[in-house]
């Protein structure tokens, strides 16, 4: 019995630890972001190259295009500065490559959205901006009898 109630107790520890440096990378990174000016859009988020896909030796377009510098040349390989990075498909859409930087990506809604090819990106800004323009003719007609009302008049 006694063994069983130190194991819990472990656990908790070690969960209450996991959780205290979660806490203090979320802030750390919170504090780096407002130094840029940025505004986090995703409550989660990661990032991975696959270095045997990657040119970066030949063209280094994601580390150019990349508006917060989470990118970076180091020893013949793009790295990451996880801190620092948003998300936001930027290196993702430059790249020459399908398949080589890799995005998974988590909204508040809870949506999560991957995507690892230049054309992916256009397609998820596409459907992004559909949902948001579904939500605002909603808003100004909710029902279809508030349209046909509404234009009707003016053909009258």
């Amino acid at each position: 019995m006694a063994k069983k109630a130190r194991d819990n107790s472990s656990s908790d520890i070690f969960s209450m630890l996991l959780e205290t440096s979660k806490k203090e990378e979320k802030k750390k990174r919170a504090g780096l972001l407002k130094q840029l000016g940025v505004k986090e859009f995703f409550v989660e988020g990661s990032i991975r190259i696959d270095s045997k896909v990657c040119r970066g030796l030949e063209c280094k377009l994601c580390i150019d295009i990349c508006p917060t510098n989470a990118l970076y040349w180091q020893r013949g390989k793009v790295k990451i500065t996880e801190e620092l990075c948003i998300y936001c498909g930027a290196c993702v859409l430059a790249c020459i490559v399908d398949d080589c930087i890799f995005i998974e990506r988590k909204r508040s809604t809870g949506e999560t959205e991957k995507f690892s090819k230049p054309n992916e990106v256009p397609k998820l800004f596409n459907s992004i901006n559909g949902k948001k323009r579904r939500e605002r003719v909603k808003s100004i007609f909710p029902r279809v009898e508030a349209y046909l009302e509404r234009y009707l008049l003016h053909f009258s």
